[in-house]
This record gives structure tokens, C-alpha cells and sequence, in this order.
């Protein structure tokens, strides 16, 4: 790298530091606490991983240039200046060791957002090169596809075309007037078609009118994931500019934690503006259907299953109770795990985890606090709202030769819904 583009590099990680930013190393008393409540210490044990020590090089160009002790340092020579081999090793542990999961921020005694931090620190990183491949190629496939995984209109309604061979029901495309605009993510579509099943028999039993718009149906915002808050903000506008041309009341972010993180809190303030309609996770959508009587099931589930809260939807959107009044409905023996709700453990593959290829080997052995946590509760199976989590997950249980069905919670209430006696679409 050129002298030029590390200090384009440094200049942009400066930028980052904020307000709050400056205030949360300033208040850092170095207790550790983080270190405890992050998997990627937890089940390495190496102190690199400790939440607060990803920062070390934004901690340090806040402490030499704003700090008196830190430039009185860095004017006499003493301050060790951040080289492009230091952000090209800070960048492993800010990607691959760190899912934005919140949990040490739920520790810290003095309240430092650590996640906010790392958040900074990625937009720092990426604007100096420092991104990495994984996430550079699902970022650009985006932006010019429109899917970080590249999964295109055609592919979604090769999809809508099985659910209606099997089931009989229309899936709505650019409707205008609805109710919802339902948004989903490229994991669901090509792992979990039968989430799009589940959609269309609930709204048609609810008699609730959806869509689902054919410029704007993906929810993932990998802008967010990568760190380069322009990207972020170009993603959310689309699915708002489709939103607001099909004057829809609700946009409904599916079974994936950060898409809902996006759209829902960051979504205004990425924009500028507040949105022209609400923003609900889909199990929001159900428990208010539950709340008013629309959702009719019948029967429960067999065997003893547990709830994964996936982390940006449950620890840092607030939606917690909204799943377990849904899992009571179809499941009479329902457990919680030792640590769950706002304090449940992470799958260890989000905050873009899972699209880096190098982090394979951290991302399975971050998941032996999930693998602990189960292995206590001895269930049958494992109910969770993100098809992310779900994803790994299945493949931690694979590796670790455990036998254990994984199922999406809004796919298991379409299971239990009353059969009616006539079919029928409600696309308007």
C-alpha cells in the first residue's frame, strides 16, 4: 500500500471517532468484563479476542490525536504510529472474531457500546483497503445485483411458483395499497424456501394483504456488515423507495436478526428522514395476529425444543417476549436455555461472519458455547427466527455430530394452522 492510501486510510478511521466514541475509551477502566461475554474469548481464550482490544489502533489514534498526554507523545517521537500491517491484522479480528452480537456492551460496567466501536472501526478498515474478500464480493453483488448472494428476481419467482404448486396460493408481486411489503434475505430463498410458504398460509388464513416488491425484496444489508455507511444507506433507500411507491403500511423484515437491525433502527438515520411506514419483524407481525385472534392453530408440537434468540433481533432490537408467546402456542414443552432472552449467547456467524471464507475455522469453534448450551438442556429440537443462525447452527451441530432438527418459528406455526376448507390467495 502507498503512503497515500495508508494515510487516506488513517484519515477515515480518524473520522470515525465521534463523540461518543472519544467518550467510551476515555471511560474504558480496563476490568476485562468483555472479555467474558464474548464467545470468540470464551472458546478460544485468546486475549486478542477480548472485545475491548479489537480497538487497540482506533483507541490509540483517538488517544494521539485527541488526548493532551497522547500528542505530547506523538510530538516527541514516543507515539508508535498505525501501520498498514497493523490494520491489515486488526482487520482479522474486527471481521472474523467479532459478530456485532452486543453482549459485551451488555456487560460493561460503565455502559461503553463496544459494538457501536467496532462498528467505526469497520468503516475505518474498509475505507482503507482493509475489507475483507468475502464481504467486498457479497457488498458488490448488492449493489449490482441487488443480493449479496447473488439470488436474482427470477430465482424468487421460480420460488413463488412452487409454493403455488404445492399449496395453491399466489405469492404477490408489486401490489400497491397492502397492508405489508414483505422483504426477505438471500439465505431464505435458497435454503429455506418453505419460509415463503409459511408466509402466504398465514396472511391468507389472516386475511391479510401483502406483496412483495420485484425492485426491493432483499433485506440483507451487507453495507452495514462491511462498514461503509454510504452503501448502507443507498440498500435501505431501495427498499424504502419500493415501499413508498406500492404505499404500503408495513415493511416486514423476515427470519434474519441483522436485516431487521438495519431497515428498523438504522434504516432513518442512514437515510435522514423517517420513514412513510412502520418497519415490523415478521414474529412482531404474528404476535399481534396472535393478540387479535387471526392466528388459528391447532395442535403441538412432540418432544422437549428451546429457543435461540438470534442476537440483533432479540438483545438489540427488543423483540423478546413476541417468541415465546408464539412458541407457547404450538409447544407444551418449552424450555429456555441457561443464558437467553437479552442475554442469550450468539450462533457465532453473524455481523457478515459467515461470508469469510478464512473465518470457517473460529466461526466453528465460536459455536462450542451454542453446542454447551444445548448439550445441558437435552431437547429435541431448536426453534430460532434467523436463517443465518440457522445456517450455523445446523452446520455446528453437523460438525459436532449432534442430531438435532433446526426449525424456523414462523415455518412451525404454519404447520399448526387450522386447515380451512376453501383455498384462496389475498394478494389485494
Amino acid at each position: 500500500m502507498s503512503k497515500a492510501t495508508l494515510e487516506r486510510g488513517i484519515n477515515a478511521l480518524k473520522e470515525q471517532i465521534d463523540t461518543p466514541t472519544a467518550a467510551f475509551f476515555s471511560s474504558c477502566v480496563n476490568c476485562g468484563l468483555c472479555a467474558h461475554a464474548c464467545l470468540f474469548y470464551t472458546e478460544t481464550c485468546d486475549p486478542a479476542k477480548t472485545p475491548i482490544h479489537k480497538l487497540e489502533p482506533m483507541r490509540r489514534l483517538w488517544e494521539q490525536e485527541y488526548t493532551l498526554t497522547g500528542r505530547i507523545r506523538k510530538w516527541l517521537g514516543l507515539g508508535k504510529p498505525i501501520t498498514d500491517d497493523e490494520l491489515e491484522q486488526w482487520s482479522e479480528l474486527a471481521y472474523q472474531n467479532c459478530t456485532l452480537c452486543g453482549r459485551c456492551s451488555m456487560v460493561c460496567p460503565v455502559g461503553n457500546d463496544i459494538t457501536y466501536m467496532i462498528r467505526k472501526l469497520r468503516e475505518g478498515l474498509s475505507a482503507a483497503g482493509h475489507a475483507p474478500d468475502g464481504l467486498i464480493g457479497a457488498t458488490t453483488r448488492a449493489v449490482k445485483l441487488g443480493s449479496p448472494m447473488g439470488v436474482t428476481l427470477k430465482a424468487l419467482e421460480a420460488q413463488a411458483k412452487h409454493v403455488k404448486e404445492d399449496s395453491g396460493l399466489d405469492i404477490p408481486f408489486d401490489v400497491e395499497g397492502t397492508e405489508y411489503m414483505v422483504l426477505l434475505s438471500s439465505m431464505e430463498i435458497i435454503n429455506y424456501p418453505e419460509y415463503l410458504q409459511a408466509i402466504a398460509k398465514i396472511f391468507d388464513q389472516a386475511k391479510k394483504t401483502w406483496t412483495i416488491s420485484s425492485e426491493a425484496f432483499e433485506a440483507t444489508n451487507s453495507g452495514i456488515q462491511i462498514g461503509t455507511s454510504d452503501i448502507a444507506a443507498e440498500l435501505v433507500q431501495r427498499v424504502v423507495d419500493a415501499a413508498e411507491k406500492l404505499k404500503v403500511q408495513t415493511v416486514i423484515s423476515p427470519e434474519c436478526g441483522h436485516a431487521y437491525m438495519a431497515i428498523r433502527w438504522e434504516g432513518p438515520n442512514l437515510i435522514g428522514r423517517p420513514f412513510t411506514f412502520r418497519v415490523q419483524h415478521i414474529l412482531e407481525v404474528l404476535d399481534e395476529l396472535r393478540e387479535q385472534g387471526l392466528l388459528q392453530v391447532e395442535g403441538v408440537e412432540d418432544g422437549r425444543l428451546t429457543f435461540h434468540d438470534p442476537c440483533q433481533l432479540v438483545r438489540r432490537g427488543g423483540v423478546i417476549e413476541q417468541p415465546r408467546n408464539l412458541m407457547r402456542l404450538v409447544v407444551d414443552n418449552f424450555v429456555e436455555m441457561k443464558d437467553h432472552g437479552k442475554m442469550n449467547w450468539c450462533c457465532g456467524a453473524g455481523g457478515g461472519v459467515s461470508a469469510i471464507e478464512e473465518a470457517e475455522e473460529v466461526r466453528l469453534k465460536a459455536f462450542n458455547r451454542k453446542k454447551k448450551q444445548l448439550s445441558k438442556l437435552h431437547v429435541d429440537g431448536l426453534v430460532t427466527a434467523c436463517a443465518n443462525c440457522r445456517i450455523q447452527i445446523e452446520e455446528g451441530l453437523e460438525e459436532n455430530d449432534m442430531d438435532m432438527p433446526v426449525i424456523g418459528l414462523t415455518e412451525i406455526l404454519a404447520n399448526h394452522l387450522v386447515e380451512k376448507e376453501t383455498g384462496g390467495g389475498s394478494s389485494a
